[in-house]
Formats: structure tokens, sequence, C-alpha cells
């Protein structure tokens, strides 16, 4: 089963039918609101809007444990994640898309960022935090589209809601990130403990502030081009779907099914229940 997360402009998207709303308690707590089976090019597939589906959560409000929880319980192994991003690099412009494959984290560690933790102790690996099938698929995809893709870049992710001051911008230029955003930390990290496959597609949506010579982020230039970015992105999920990349056994053996230290028989029932739901 595939899952698309929507992120900020990808609450929804042309031409998919509704089929379903689903539970959305989780033992996290709710999952954000618009959680629902569709249909996507013919295909059946879990939605999520990130934010909601009226857009009303920040992304430090947005339940990641749940989103991730609720997916894994409706048998998600496979998830598109779709979603708005600043751009630290001249040669990634406003309406270019890239695909990340690693991460720097820049949250302020007020984000619940873990399944693990009160009683249950573990380590995951996230060398290679991406699942890289998919990527390559949409390497060889790229002569279809009339947008340019990038790939092998660095997402830093940072609290928000503010969007970052030029000191930071540079800083984060410094460390070698090429793209900024506020979601997709602990996101990718909880799909992995899951052991749910996960690729980034990150849709530019102007230039962060570093360089006071091109025009920067701005909210009013943000939303133009989220409008422009989410026809892309029904084309390019569409396509995805209908290549169906195999399983990456990184993200399917990577996760808590093989990287926990505390025995499970030792976990009292209630907990129990939720981790084997996630080590499935």
């Amino acid at each position: 089963m595939w899952a698309i997360i929507g992120g900020s402009g990808f609450e929804n998207f042309d031409g998919i039918r509704e089929i379903e709303d689903l539970d959305r308690l989780t033992p996290f707590g709710e999952a954000s609101s618009g959680l629902r089976r569709i249909e996507f090019g013919g295909k059946e597939v879990i939605f999520l809007s990130r934010h909601g589906r009226h857009h009303e959560l920040l992304p430090g409000e947005v339940n990641y444990r749940a989103n991730i929880f609720a997916l894994k319980r409706l048998g998600v192994k496979k998830i598109i994640s779709v979603s708005a991003v600043g751009s630290l690099r001249k040669e990634l412009p406003p309406g270019d898309l890239v695909v990340a494959s690693q991460y720097i984290d820049r949250t302020k560690g007020i984000r619940a960022h873990t399944f693990l933790g009160d009683g249950l102790v573990g380590h995951v690996s996230l060398a290679k935090p991406t699942w890289s099938g998919a990527a390559e698929v949409i390497r060889k995809m790229v002569p279809k589209f009339d947008f340019k893709i990038h790939f092998d870049k660095t997402y830093v992710c940072i609290e928000g809601p503010y969007f970052s001051t030029k000191a930071e911008s540079n800083s984060f230029r410094g460390m070698g990130a090429d793209i900024i955003g506020m979601t997709n930390f602990p996101e990718f990290a909880l799909a992995r403990e899951a052991g749910i496959c996960y690729v980034p597609c990150c849709f530019v949506t102007d230039y962060d502030c570093w360089d006071d010579e091109i025009e920067h982020v701005t909210l009013q230039l943000v939303l133009e081009t989220m409008r422009l970015n989410n026809k892309k992105a029904v084309r390019l999920i569409s396509e995805l779907l209908k290549a169906n990349p195999a399983e990456d056994a990184a993200s399917r053996e990577g996760g808590l099914k093989n990287s926990l230290m505390t025995d499970v028989a030792t976990v009292e029932p209630t907990k129990r229940a939720w981790l084997e739901t996630l080590m499935s």
C-alpha cells in the first residue's frame, strides 16, 4: 500500500477521488485531519494532509508519530512525501523539484521524534535515510517532465514558523545544506523506525534569504509558486505510482524490527501491541 503525505500547497490534488475518511486516533494521539483513502491515477492509496485538511497545524504542531503510526497500521509500505522548500543554492530555482537524499536536523528538540523511550531502547541507522530505489526510478523519468529535477541534495529542517535570518541561512549553506524546510524531520526518521520506505519530493517555492541580490522568501511568492508546483506533483506522483519501484531493504529491515535492544517479552501488554504493529 502506498501513502502520499501532502505538505503546504499539496493538501489536495486535482483528479483524485475520495473513497473514505479513516480513523485518526492512535496510541500517540490523533493523526492530522484529512487522513483518507483515495483513488489516484487508477490506484487506491492513502492520503494524509500533513498540516491538516484546512492547513491548521504549524510545522512544530504536526503529530508526526501519530501520522506515521496511522499509516503503518493501515498497511502502508511506501510513502511519497511532497513538500514545499526554500533554496539555498542559486542552481536550485523556484519551480524545480529536489529529491533529497540527506538531512540535517535544526529543530529545537520540542517535537516528539521517536517511538523509543519510556522503557524502549533501540538505535536505528539514518546513514541513508531515504528510499534510494524510488529516487533512481525518478531519475530515469526525468525526460518525461518539463521541469528540472535534482538529486543527491541535503535538506536542513528548521523549527519554524519563522523563515530563517540571513546569518542562519548562510550558516546552513556552510553546513552543506541545499534546501530548507520545516517538516521532513522527524517524519523521515519515524518512517525508518516503522520500516516504511520514504521518498521526499521537495518542490522549491523560493530562494531563502542568503543573497541580497536574489528576490528571497515572502509568503506571497511561496503561495503563487505552490499553485504551479501542485500540478507538477500530480504528474510526478502518477508516474511513480505506475512505475511502482520495489521496496528498499534498508528501509524495510532497518527499523525497529531489527534495531530494538529491549526484550519485547518484558514490555507491558498495551505498549507491546503498538510496538508489534511498528515491527511488523
